[in-house]
């Protein structure tokens, strides 16, 4: 009886979530209590944050792609549970735990946990008229609680970051078919708690490594089926399509100082499903240049809306209405 490689299993699982989500997500209207401007709904985005603050629950965030480092070929899988809570109507919290497993090419399989992240977020700015929104934030990926198996780092980073979304909405009659578009994007500085570590080599002999500052800059280009039926022209589309959202993610980092370092990231074309209670997106990963490494793989998310899932409990801000 011949077995399942890992590949084929992945495959399989995302397959079959695509079609229990689109099946109990998209036959729905949009959500109704976050991620608005206006007539704007911001869509939860899989590689990149999102500018507003909200009672969410993303379980799982799943990826697999094979990675590349210094010549050595590796297929790495993840699976991230992230949870965000709202304090006050503009002021949230959250955090996020991520499984690792690692099949390097020609060695052996590791997995465990990464180091678990923190983040607090605060929307100071939204503009219904423009579909605006503006936040400020800091991420903080905390040293030493994760598995160094799976290269879990012994410091802690800490990314304060601004967000911002913006709708199209406002555009003039003739350009009526390019409202549904809307952007987001993220703009932070990764600092290390330690500027460097030292370790000794296979000889006895210390090796000292650099961790400089990083620039993280990501963006979202989306456009909105549903907008585009409710606000501009009913196009006909039914099912899933009426409401999903084709996308275009991009997330990149640049190493600032310490010996710096080349620009890595990558593109996520994609497509998203928002439901009323959640949302299903599912993107390929593509490296964006030689530096960054590896091959396209796959990047998967199940979303809840906590905030329309439980208006009356969870889903509400601890402070405040």
């Amino acid at each position: 009886m011949s077995r399942s490689s890992p590949r084929a299993t992945a495959l399989d699982l995302a397959s079959r979530v695509v079609v229990l989500a689109a099946i109990s997500a998209c036959w729905a209207t949009p959500a109704s209590a976050h991620g608005f401007a206006g007539k704007r709904f911001f869509p939860a985005t899989l590689a990149t944050d999102d500018p507003f603050v909200a009672d969410e629950l993303s379980l799982p965030t799943f990826s697999r792609r094979r990675t590349e480092e210094d010549g050595s070929p590796s297929m790495d899988t993840s699976a991230s549970i992230d949870f965000s809570k709202r304090i006050t109507r503009d002021f949230g919290i959250g955090a996020e735990a991520t499984w690792l497993r690692l099949e390097p090419s020609g060695g052996t399989r590791v997995q465990g946990l990464d180091n678990f992240a923190l983040s607090a977020k605060y929307q100071f700015f939204k503009s219904d008229l423009h579909e605006t929104i503006m936040s400020v934030g800091v991420d903080a990926d905390l040293g030493s609680t994760g598995a160094s198996r799976v290269g879990a780092e012994s410091f802690s980073t800490i990314t304060p970051t601004f967000f911002v979304g913006h709708g199209f909405g406002d555009l003039s009659e003739d350009m009526r078919f390019w409202r549904p578009f809307a952007i987001t994007s993220s703009l932070g500085i990764g600092v290390p708690t330690r500027t460097s570590s030292t370790s000794l080599d296979d000889d006895g002999n210390p090796v000292t490594e650099q961790h400089p500052n990083v620039l993280k800059f990501g963006f979202a280009l989306e456009y909105s089926l549903g907008y585009l039926h409710s606000f501009v022209k009913d196009v006909g589309l039914s099912g899933p399509l009426r409401n999903a959202v084709p996308i275009v993610e991009v997330a990149l980092e640049k190493p600032i100082n310490r010996g710096g370092g080349p620009t890595i990231g990558t593109i996520n074309p994609g497509i998203l499903f928002p439901g009323r209670t959640m949302q299903f997106g599912i993107e390929a990963v593509i490296p964006v240049n030689g530096h960054t490494g590896g091959s396209t793989g796959v990047l998967l998310q199940l979303h809840f809306f906590l905030d329309d899932l439980f208006p009356r409990s969870l889903g509400k801000p601890l402070i405040g209405d």
